[in-house]
Order: C-alpha cells, then structure tokens, then sequence
C-alpha cells in the first residue's frame, strides 16, 4: 500500500482520534482494541469497539457494533454519505457488512496483515463483482494505532494469554 500524504491524512485525524478512543476502551475491558465511528455531515452517527469476549459474539467487532448503532440512529440500513474510521483495516466480516450498509467511505489506520479486506489480503471493498465498493484511505494515525496494537499483544503474551 503506497502511504498516503500528509495533506490527505489531516482532516481525518480528528474522527480517527475519536476511534483510537473507542479502541482505549476495548483495552480498559481486555478486549483486542480496535474502535470505530461512523460520521455522517461531520456527526458521529455511531460508534463501538470490539466486545467479542464481553458478549461471546464473534461478531462483536468495532465496525459492526457502529453499523447497528448508525443504521438505528438513522432508521436506514443505507448508510449512504457516511464515513467509516475504525483503527485496523477491515476484516472479511466487516468489510462484506460494509459494502453491504452501502459506506461509500472507509477510513482507516494501520493495516491488518493477517485479516485485511480492503488492501492487505483482500480487497473486498473494491471488488467489481459486487453491487457496491467504497473508497479506502488507510495509514490515517497509522503509528498510534499500531502501537496500541502491539501493546495490547505483547501485554497478553506477559500474562501467557493467547
């Protein structure tokens, strides 16, 4: 992925901060901490962060949790003119439900070389086989979101948890 420049990273920041603020609290809760917020017209219209061990959901990603909370808000299961910020890439799941809620924008932070769907492994948002792709930026706070990454990991390695 070539790194995006500065100019186009700015006015991102502030809503991805937003996301690493969701993330901080999936960490406070012992959950892998990724954060979303899904903002339409320069309003969060629904936020979350991963809850898969709190709720036993394997759904309970960041990004699926602010789909639900902003298609509710919005009484339209089309969040059309809407902008994902999350703080790892997409996996498959959320990648699928976002084409699927019609997100014309994702914005992300570091990439996820194990499960990326919008750049790294697959390109589930740009696929010219289905009836919806978005536009990706990622790298957006892309050290702040990585290192929060990381210290999570290397902090449930020291306590010999998986």
């Amino acid at each position: 992925m070539l790194e995006p420049t500065p100019h186009l990273l700015q006015p991102h920041e502030r809503f991805m901060r937003l996301a690493l603020n969701q993330a901080r609290m999936a960490y406070e809760q012992n959950e892998v901490p990724v954060g979303a917020v899904i903002v339409q017209n320069e309003q969060v219209i629904g936020e979350g962060y991963n809850m898969r061990e709190t709720l036993q959901d394997p759904t309970a990603h960041a990004e699926m949790i602010a789909i639900t909370q902003a298609a509710e808000n919005l009484g339209s299961w089309r969040l059309l003119d809407c902008t994902l910020y999350v703080t790892l890439e997409p996996c498959p799941m959320c990648a699928g439900a976002l084409v699927q809620a019609r997100v014309p924008t994702i914005i992300y932070g570091t990439t996820d070389p194990k499960g990326g769907a919008c750049h790294t492994l697959y390109k589930i948002t740009d696929d010219p086989r289905l009836n919806h792709r978005a536009t990706v930026l990622g790298g957006v706070l892309q050290e702040e979101c990585r290192f929060l990454l990381q210290d999570f990991f290397a902090q449930q390695r020291a306590l010999g948890k998986k």
